[in-house]
Protein backbone atom coordinates (compact mmCIF):
# COMPACT_ATOMS: atom_id res chain seq x y z
CA UNK A 1 0.00 0.00 0.00
CA UNK A 2 1.90 2.99 -1.53
CA UNK A 3 -0.91 5.20 -2.36
CA UNK A 4 -1.10 8.70 -0.79
CA UNK A 5 1.39 8.50 1.38
CA UNK A 6 3.24 11.63 0.25
CA UNK A 7 3.74 14.73 2.53
CA UNK A 8 5.99 18.28 2.37
CA UNK A 9 9.05 17.85 4.74
CA UNK A 10 9.24 20.44 7.47
CA UNK A 11 11.60 22.92 7.82
CA UNK A 12 13.76 21.02 5.22
CA UNK A 13 15.90 23.92 4.03
CA UNK A 14 16.77 24.14 7.65
CA UNK A 15 17.75 20.89 8.25
CA UNK A 16 20.44 20.47 5.17
CA UNK A 17 21.73 23.94 6.28
CA UNK A 18 22.64 22.29 9.56
CA UNK A 19 23.40 18.80 7.93
CA UNK A 20 25.53 20.20 4.96
CA UNK A 21 25.39 17.18 3.10
CA UNK A 22 28.43 16.04 1.11
CA UNK A 23 29.47 13.98 -1.40
CA UNK A 24 31.31 10.41 0.41
CA UNK A 25 29.61 10.61 3.37
CA UNK A 26 26.91 8.62 4.80
CA UNK A 27 23.72 10.21 6.86
CA UNK A 28 20.97 8.75 8.47
CA UNK A 29 17.34 9.42 8.65
CA UNK A 30 15.58 7.90 11.46
CA UNK A 31 12.23 8.77 10.52
CA UNK A 32 11.94 8.50 7.05
CA UNK A 33 8.13 9.08 6.20
CA UNK A 34 7.66 9.88 2.85
CA UNK A 35 10.80 10.50 2.14
CA UNK A 36 11.29 13.70 1.97
CA UNK A 37 14.35 14.41 3.78
CA UNK A 38 16.04 11.55 2.57
CA UNK A 39 15.55 12.41 -0.94
CA UNK A 40 17.32 16.03 -0.12
CA UNK A 41 19.93 14.64 0.94
CA UNK A 42 20.91 12.53 -1.38
CA UNK A 43 20.34 15.06 -3.99
CA UNK A 44 22.64 17.67 -1.96
CA UNK A 45 25.31 15.13 -1.53
CA UNK A 46 25.32 13.79 -4.95
CA UNK A 47 26.79 11.75 -6.50
CA UNK A 48 27.84 9.60 -3.92
CA UNK A 49 27.21 10.31 -0.54
CA UNK A 50 24.72 7.66 0.69
CA UNK A 51 21.55 7.51 3.54
CA UNK A 52 20.20 4.93 5.67
CA UNK A 53 16.97 6.16 5.66
CA UNK A 54 14.55 4.13 8.91
CA UNK A 55 10.33 4.23 9.52
CA UNK A 56 8.67 1.66 11.29
CA UNK A 57 5.66 2.33 8.95
CA UNK A 58 5.36 -0.51 7.24
CA UNK A 59 3.17 1.83 4.25
CA UNK A 60 5.91 4.58 4.89
CA UNK A 61 9.01 2.07 3.70
CA UNK A 62 7.28 0.56 0.94
CA UNK A 63 6.03 3.75 -0.67
CA UNK A 64 9.62 4.89 0.16
CA UNK A 65 11.36 1.69 -2.05
CA UNK A 66 9.46 2.72 -4.61
CA UNK A 67 10.16 6.66 -4.61
CA UNK A 68 13.79 6.46 -3.70
CA UNK A 69 14.57 3.49 -5.95
CA UNK A 70 15.79 6.13 -8.77
CA UNK A 71 18.97 6.20 -5.99
CA UNK A 72 19.93 2.85 -6.10
CA UNK A 73 22.22 1.84 -3.90
CA UNK A 74 23.10 4.93 -2.54
CA UNK A 75 19.91 4.44 -0.15
CA UNK A 76 19.32 2.01 2.41
CA UNK A 77 15.63 1.80 3.47
CA UNK A 78 14.96 -0.51 6.75
CA UNK A 79 11.54 -1.21 8.25
CA UNK A 80 12.60 -0.57 12.47
CA UNK A 81 12.06 1.61 15.35
CA UNK A 82 14.84 4.44 15.76
CA UNK A 83 15.73 3.31 19.15
CA UNK A 84 17.23 0.30 17.47
CA UNK A 85 19.16 2.87 15.44
CA UNK A 86 22.89 1.00 16.24
CA UNK A 87 21.63 -2.10 15.74
CA UNK A 88 20.09 -0.65 12.39
CA UNK A 89 22.76 0.83 10.66
CA UNK A 90 25.13 -2.14 11.48
CA UNK A 91 22.81 -4.20 9.50
CA UNK A 92 23.70 -1.86 6.93
CA UNK A 93 27.26 -1.76 7.41
CA UNK A 94 27.78 1.66 9.17
CA UNK A 95 28.63 1.87 12.66
CA UNK A 96 28.54 5.26 12.45
CA UNK A 97 27.22 8.69 10.39
CA UNK A 98 28.11 11.75 9.29
CA UNK A 99 24.94 13.29 9.90
CA UNK A 100 21.47 12.72 11.12
CA UNK A 101 17.54 14.03 10.97
CA UNK A 102 14.89 12.63 13.21
CA UNK A 103 11.46 14.38 12.32
CA UNK A 104 9.41 13.35 15.25
CA UNK A 105 5.88 11.79 16.15
CA UNK A 106 3.19 11.37 13.89
CA UNK A 107 3.06 12.00 9.89
CA UNK A 108 0.59 13.77 7.52
CA UNK A 109 -0.29 10.89 5.68
CA UNK A 110 -0.46 9.02 8.72
CA UNK A 111 -3.16 11.59 10.17
CA UNK A 112 -4.80 12.02 6.90
CA UNK A 113 -6.47 8.15 6.39
CA UNK A 114 -9.33 7.53 8.74
CA UNK A 115 -8.05 3.98 8.54
CA UNK A 116 -4.95 4.54 10.99
CA UNK A 117 -6.87 5.79 14.07
CA UNK A 118 -4.76 8.71 14.65
CA UNK A 119 -7.39 11.66 14.04
CA UNK A 120 -10.53 12.95 14.79
CA UNK A 121 -11.65 14.70 11.49
CA UNK A 122 -13.20 11.31 10.15
CA UNK A 123 -14.45 8.02 12.14
CA UNK A 124 -12.23 5.46 12.15
CA UNK A 125 -10.82 2.48 14.37
CA UNK A 126 -9.53 3.68 17.00
CA UNK A 127 -6.03 1.81 16.27
CA UNK A 128 -3.13 4.51 16.15
CA UNK A 129 -0.42 2.25 15.18
CA UNK A 130 2.84 3.67 13.62
CA UNK A 131 3.99 -0.19 13.58
CA UNK A 132 0.99 -2.07 12.90
CA UNK A 133 2.93 -5.41 13.03
CA UNK A 134 2.81 -4.26 16.60
CA UNK A 135 -0.26 -5.96 18.77
CA UNK A 136 -1.55 -3.06 20.60
CA UNK A 137 -4.15 -0.37 19.60
CA UNK A 138 -5.63 2.64 21.36
CA UNK A 139 -8.66 0.48 22.15
CA UNK A 140 -6.63 -2.36 24.01
CA UNK A 141 -4.43 0.02 26.01
CA UNK A 142 -7.69 1.79 26.81
CA UNK A 143 -9.02 -1.99 27.91
CA UNK A 144 -6.25 -2.85 29.91
CA UNK A 145 -5.33 0.41 31.89
CA UNK A 146 -6.95 1.00 35.01
CA UNK A 147 -9.04 4.47 35.61
CA UNK A 148 -5.94 5.71 37.23
CA UNK A 149 -3.65 4.87 34.84
CA UNK A 150 -5.94 6.43 32.29
CA UNK A 151 -5.92 9.49 33.72
CA UNK A 152 -1.98 9.21 34.23
CA UNK A 153 -1.58 8.73 31.00
CA UNK A 154 -3.75 11.81 29.72
CA UNK A 155 -1.80 13.82 32.28
CA UNK A 156 1.69 13.28 31.36
CA UNK A 157 1.39 13.04 27.79
CA UNK A 158 -1.44 15.19 26.86
CA UNK A 159 -0.83 17.70 29.52
CA UNK A 160 -4.52 17.50 30.16
CA UNK A 161 -5.52 19.16 33.11
CA UNK A 162 -8.68 17.41 33.08
CA UNK A 163 -7.45 14.11 32.51
CA UNK A 164 -9.36 12.16 35.50
CA UNK A 165 -13.22 13.33 34.35
CA UNK A 166 -11.93 12.52 30.65
CA UNK A 167 -10.98 8.98 32.07
CA UNK A 168 -14.00 7.98 33.98
CA UNK A 169 -16.04 9.18 30.55
CA UNK A 170 -13.74 7.02 28.61
CA UNK A 171 -14.34 4.20 30.94
CA UNK A 172 -17.72 4.13 30.58
CA UNK A 173 -18.38 4.04 27.12
CA UNK A 174 -15.78 1.30 26.83
CA UNK A 175 -17.70 -0.38 29.06
CA UNK A 176 -20.80 -0.08 27.42
CA UNK A 177 -19.71 -1.21 24.36
CA UNK A 178 -19.53 2.75 23.34
CA UNK A 179 -15.78 2.94 22.49
CA UNK A 180 -14.94 1.71 19.09
CA UNK A 181 -14.00 4.36 16.82
CA UNK A 182 -12.45 7.89 16.86
CA UNK A 183 -15.24 9.21 16.72
CA UNK A 184 -16.76 7.35 19.66
CA UNK A 185 -13.52 8.45 21.26
CA UNK A 186 -13.98 12.22 20.66
CA UNK A 187 -17.56 12.15 21.94
CA UNK A 188 -16.20 11.11 25.61
CA UNK A 189 -14.27 13.37 25.84
CA UNK A 190 -16.69 16.04 24.95
CA UNK A 191 -19.22 14.31 27.15
CA UNK A 192 -16.98 15.27 30.06
CA UNK A 193 -15.15 18.00 29.31
CA UNK A 194 -18.03 19.71 27.01
CA UNK A 195 -15.93 22.46 24.59
CA UNK A 196 -15.21 25.61 26.52
CA UNK A 197 -16.17 28.71 24.17
CA UNK A 198 -14.30 30.49 21.80
CA UNK A 199 -11.37 28.04 22.14
CA UNK A 200 -9.60 27.00 18.41
CA UNK A 201 -8.70 23.71 19.39
CA UNK A 202 -10.60 20.62 19.76
CA UNK A 203 -11.24 19.16 23.58
CA UNK A 204 -10.13 15.36 22.17
CA UNK A 205 -6.61 17.52 20.87
CA UNK A 206 -4.86 16.40 24.01
CA UNK A 207 -6.52 13.10 25.01
CA UNK A 208 -5.93 11.40 21.05
CA UNK A 209 -2.05 12.77 21.03
CA UNK A 210 -1.47 11.16 25.08
CA UNK A 211 -3.04 7.89 23.59
CA UNK A 212 -1.19 7.88 20.68
CA UNK A 213 2.39 8.82 22.63
CA UNK A 214 1.27 5.94 24.56
CA UNK A 215 0.38 3.14 22.36
CA UNK A 216 3.72 4.25 20.05
CA UNK A 217 6.22 4.38 23.24
CA UNK A 218 7.10 7.60 21.79
CA UNK A 219 9.05 9.00 24.48
CA UNK A 220 10.79 6.25 25.57
CA UNK A 221 11.67 5.90 21.68
CA UNK A 222 12.97 9.54 22.04
CA UNK A 223 14.94 8.72 25.31
CA UNK A 224 16.89 5.75 23.49
CA UNK A 225 17.54 8.06 20.29
CA UNK A 226 18.96 10.65 22.30
CA UNK A 227 21.08 8.32 25.05
CA UNK A 228 22.40 6.70 21.48
CA UNK A 229 23.51 9.51 19.56
CA UNK A 230 26.62 10.46 20.83
CA UNK A 231 27.74 6.30 19.89
CA UNK A 232 26.35 6.47 16.33
CA UNK A 233 27.35 9.95 15.32
CA UNK A 234 30.68 10.43 13.93
CA UNK A 235 33.48 13.47 15.39
CA UNK A 236 31.57 16.80 14.23
CA UNK A 237 28.85 15.00 12.59
CA UNK A 238 25.48 17.01 13.44
CA UNK A 239 22.33 15.70 14.33
CA UNK A 240 18.94 17.54 13.72
CA UNK A 241 15.76 16.88 15.60
CA UNK A 242 12.54 18.27 14.75
CA UNK A 243 9.75 18.50 17.56
CA UNK A 244 5.96 18.96 17.44
CA UNK A 245 4.69 19.29 21.43
CA UNK A 246 6.09 20.95 24.51
CA UNK A 247 6.71 17.71 25.50
CA UNK A 248 8.83 16.14 23.26
CA UNK A 249 10.92 19.45 22.44
CA UNK A 250 11.54 19.51 26.73
CA UNK A 251 13.16 16.03 26.57
CA UNK A 252 15.24 17.25 22.81
CA UNK A 253 16.03 20.52 24.75
CA UNK A 254 17.32 18.83 28.05
CA UNK A 255 18.70 15.29 26.06
CA UNK A 256 21.08 17.39 24.32
CA UNK A 257 22.08 19.96 26.22
CA UNK A 258 23.01 17.64 29.09
CA UNK A 259 24.57 15.46 26.78
CA UNK A 260 28.40 15.89 27.86
CA UNK A 261 29.32 14.64 24.25
CA UNK A 262 27.41 16.79 22.36
CA UNK A 263 27.94 20.48 21.56
CA UNK A 264 24.44 22.32 21.30
CA UNK A 265 24.22 24.14 17.75
CA UNK A 266 20.51 26.13 18.58
CA UNK A 267 20.89 28.19 20.89
CA UNK A 268 16.86 28.82 20.75
CA UNK A 269 14.47 26.20 18.90
CA UNK A 270 14.40 27.14 15.00
CA UNK A 271 10.53 27.64 13.71
CA UNK A 272 9.19 28.11 10.44
CA UNK A 273 8.66 31.15 8.66
CA UNK A 274 5.47 32.82 7.54
CA UNK A 275 5.95 31.29 4.23
CA UNK A 276 6.23 27.82 5.50
CA UNK A 277 3.77 27.90 8.27
CA UNK A 278 0.80 29.13 5.73
CA UNK A 279 2.09 26.20 2.85
CA UNK A 280 2.32 23.04 5.40
CA UNK A 281 -0.33 23.55 9.04
CA UNK A 282 2.29 21.04 10.44
CA UNK A 283 5.26 23.20 9.74
CA UNK A 284 3.21 25.82 12.32
CA UNK A 285 4.24 23.72 15.71
CA UNK A 286 7.67 22.35 14.38
CA UNK A 287 10.88 22.86 16.39
CA UNK A 288 13.99 22.21 14.76
CA UNK A 289 17.25 21.45 17.22
CA UNK A 290 20.87 20.55 16.64
CA UNK A 291 23.79 19.64 18.11
CA UNK A 292 27.04 18.37 16.96
CA UNK A 293 29.28 15.12 18.38
CA UNK A 294 32.03 16.64 19.66
CA UNK A 295 35.58 14.99 18.78
CA UNK A 296 36.63 11.84 20.79
CA UNK A 297 40.19 13.07 21.49
CA UNK A 298 38.40 16.10 23.33
CA UNK A 299 35.76 13.97 25.44
CA UNK A 300 37.36 12.26 29.06
CA UNK A 301 35.67 9.10 28.72
CA UNK A 302 37.58 8.65 25.01
CA UNK A 303 40.69 9.96 25.87
CA UNK A 304 43.52 7.32 25.99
Amino acid sequence: MTQGFAHDSVLLDETLAWLKPQTGKVYADATMGAGGHTAAILDASAPDGRVVAVDRDLHAVENARTRLAAYGDRVCVLHGEFRHLPQLLQSAGHSQVDGLVADLGVSSPQLDHAERGFAFSESGPLDMRMDQTQDETALTLIGRLSDRELADVLYEYGEERRSRAIARSIRSAYDAGELETTADLRRAVVKAIGRPPGSKIDPATRTFQALRIAVNQEIDQLQALLACLPHVLADEAVAVLISFHSLEDRLVKHGLRSDPLLSVLTKRPIIAGDDESARNRRARSAKLRAAARRPRAETVDEVQ
